[in-house]
């Protein structure tokens, strides 16, 4: 298969488009479209986020030191659009995509939006400024669940919950499983006793 060398950029597709909700001591808040999010530790849970620092958000986070990372579901797919490309200085994004703040159950300031299925509280452990965008570092201090997401055993089921992705300018809804984790080395059930 031929392939074209291109200059160096971002091409990790497709990721989470998340919704980043925050507020501060001031009493601003806002919400903010982040793409550039991920894991980054297991043990202790840490995430980070990548945001601009021109954006409106950007300060607010900063200066409390606080977020909630609120998954995206079809259903939330074009408020988290229309957050993504208007500004928190020009609109309330709460009130014009009628979404609801939530308390969050471990952060002083930030809310977690209550439309979204799965809300992830973060608290900033660092800053590490890195050009266009600025990286939080953050510890994850609680995590919000909806309850219709988990199955008769009470694991997390997040396929009832149809997720979107983001990928090169485009959304998607997730959902055809192709398999588990470690599935590819699991050795298949036994068809019947051999005799």
């Amino acid at each position: 298969m031929a392939k074209q060398v291109w200059q160096g950029g971002n091409m990790l597709y497709p990721l989470p488009a998340v919704m980043v909700s925050c507020a501060n001591e001031a009493g601003e808040r806002d919400i903010v479209t982040v793409a550039w999010a991920g894991t980054v530790c297991t043990n202790p849970p840490m995430l980070s986020i990548s945001l601009r620092p021109e954006r409106h958000s950007y300060h607010i986070v900063r200066e409390s030191g606080e977020f909630v990372v609120n998954l995206v579901t079809a259903r939330l797919q074009r408020a988290c659009d229309w957050c993504g490309v208007r500004s928190g200085r020009d609109y309330d994004k709460w009130e014009e995509c009628r979404l609801t703040p939530a308390p969050a159950a471990t952060l002083e300031l930030a809310p977690a939006i209550e439309q979204s299925p799965v809300s992830v509280e973060c608290r900033v452990r660092d800053v590490l400024e890195l050009g266009s965008h600025h990286m939080f570092l953050a510890d994850v201090t609680a995590v919000q669940v909806e309850e219709s997401l988990l199955d008769e055993r009470g694991r997390l089921d997040l396929a009832r919950a149809g997720l979107t992705a983001y990928s090169h300018g485009e959304y998607f809804e997730l959902g055809r499983r192709l398999g588990t984790f470690g599935y590819s080395v699991r050795k298949r059930a036994a068809r019947g006793r051999r005799r």
